[in-house]
């Protein structure tokens, strides 16, 4: 797939961050083509692992699981977070790559052109008071190895090399803007337009390994990650369309449960407003909207199951209780 058809396949399932796809899909791109132009030629590919940047619930997650069926390949999620914690960091890694390899039914040479995506990188940090082995930086160096690429032994007594494999990292990076704030390295230039006066204010927004230095990733981990692409927090009108335009949105599959009964769903567009808000003050970007959405509709989906006359839900209100229409019996909520 060309990184334009990379993107718009992305557009079908993630709302916004568009600049975050296009890295996204050139980076992809490029490391498949590497490993297509490396076979032939027998030559060693430098690998470009990711790194996204972004507030919680912005679609990291999202972003790799859908690069993953797009291309179809293995695709695995591991806990930074987990890794640090853990007292046997090499297990925890070896189990990674297992799953890998489980997620390409067995396949080793489909798992080492798999992506894994690694969240919560930025807590890899040396956390006073632990132990070294279960440090974040030492789970840094621990990772080294495999991202660059190398073979590795697993406790199956298999060996999977993962030279071809792509590693993105996700995190926060809570406080890096201020970081950022200090280190503008282009701000001195002049500049003669409006265009280049973009191009600068790209550059300055641009995170530098130093960037990464000083937030506490060592250098050889941050170097392992030359691609850096931001995700931006989530607006109210990027909520209310991530309820309502992807295929698989919370709206279009509450709507076809209820559709398999034989009922219409038809929620007013204030409420989507509502929802967002709502999400808005709980600060966990889309994470939040799932549960909110399932408890507005808990009432409904509990009714109509055993009311086969009712043929319409409608709900105008986070704040009211639904109508059902169908039956002059029932015109809301039970206790509405």
């Amino acid at each position: 797939m060309t990184p334009s058809q990379i993107v718009k396949f992305l557009d079908q399932h993630v709302v916004g961050q568009e600049e975050a796809k296009r890295q996204l899909a050139v980076a992809v791109y490029t490391h498949y083509k590497k490993i297509a132009l490396a076979a032939p030629e027998k030559l060693e590919i430098v690998k470009s692992n990711v790194l996204l940047i972004g507030p919680t619930g912005t679609g990291k997650t999202l972003l790799c699981e859908t690069l993953s069926k797009a291309l179809q390949v293995p695709f695995v999620t591991a806990d930074a977070t987990s890794l640090a914690q853990s007292e046997f960091v090499n297990e925890e890694i070896d189990a990674m790559l297992q799953r890998l390899i489980e997620k390409a039914d067995g396949d080793i040479g489909r798992a080492q052109q798999g992506i894994i995506f690694i969240d919560e990188i930025d807590k890899l940090k040396a956390i006073s008071g632990q132990a070294r082995s279960a440090a974040g930086e030492s789970v840094q160096h621990a990772l080294l190895k495999i991202m660059e690429g190398a073979p590795v032994k697993l406790k199956s007594a298999r060996y999977i090399d993962t030279s071809h494999i792509l590693f993105i990292c996700g995190g926060a990076f809570v406080g890096l803007n201020e970081i950022l704030a200090k280190t503008h390295t282009f701000g001195f230039i002049s500049t003669a337009d409006d265009d280049n006066q973009k191009v600068l204010d790209r550059l300055n927004a641009r995170v530098k390994p130093t960037d990464l230095f000083e937030f506490g990733l060592i250098p050889e981990f941050a170097g392992r990650l030359p691609i850096v692409a931001r995700l931006q927090p989530l607006s109210r009108e990027m909520l209310v369309r991530i309820m309502t335009e992807p295929k698989n949105s919370i709206f279009n599959q509450f709507r076809q449960i209820l559709q398999n009964e034989g009922v219409e769903l038809k929620i007013e567009p204030e409420v989507f407003e509502q929802i967002a808000d709502l999400a808005m003050e709980y600060k966990a970007g889309a994470r939040s909207l799932r549960g909110i959405f399932e408890e507005l509709l808990t009432p409904a989906l509990y009714l109509v199951p055993d009311h086969p006359e009712v043929k319409k839900v409608v709900i105008s209100s986070l704040f009211e209780n639904a109508r059902f229409i169908g039956s002059a019996d029932l015109h809301s909520t039970p206790g509405g």
